[in-house]
């Protein structure tokens, strides 16, 4: 039991919780590479992105592993993405602090999407049992080289107006 639920319906929403920043997360990085702040969608994708980590640390898990690390680089991430957008108001570097954090943060989804798709979706886990073969690495390379690309380009051309405070 989690939060009074089964583990197995802790684990749906959990689940679903996660695509639903992943989704929100490629709609808002689209909506930076137009310069387009979208901020209805960009605080659904923080607060869905943020809940994934949290969900993520209920798990029982004994010591530290790889998730764990990722979940605590992720909420680091996304304070910062959250401060440079609400707090400072993308001012100065601020803009592309927001940015590259926020687009990390979503990879960071989507790594662990790769990861736990090849753990367990049937079709995927027998090419990359172990993790370490080339179906596996390949798929990892691709991600990180498009979030590598769309995030260099957001940070060029995600130029919205200056946000007021108030």
């Amino acid at each position: 039991m989690i939060l009074g639920l089964p583990i197995q319906t802790f684990t749906v929403i959990h689940v679903i919780i996660s695509l639903l920043a992943i989704a929100s997360g490629v709609l808002v990085l689209i909506g930076m590479l137009r310069s387009n702040r979208m901020p209805g969608w960009t605080a659904f994708f923080l607060l869905t992105t943020v809940l994934t980590s949290v969900t993520g640390f209920l798990f029982p898990i004994n010591g530290f592993t790889p998730a764990l690390g990722t979940g605590i680089v992720s909420l680091v991430l996304l304070a910062l993405a959250l401060y440079g957008l609400y707090s400072k108001h993308l001012s100065g570097a601020w803009r592309w602090i927001y940015v590259t954090t926020a687009v990390a943060s979503l990879y960071l989804n989507v790594l662990v999407l790769i990861v736990q798709s090849f753990q367990k979706v049937s079709v995927l886990k027998p090419l990359a049992p172990t993790q370490s073969e080339p179906p596996f690495l390949i798929a990892q390379s691709i991600a990180l080289f498009a979030f590598v690309v769309l995030g260099t380009l957001a940070v060029t051309r995600f130029r919205p107006a200056a946000i007021t405070a108030g």
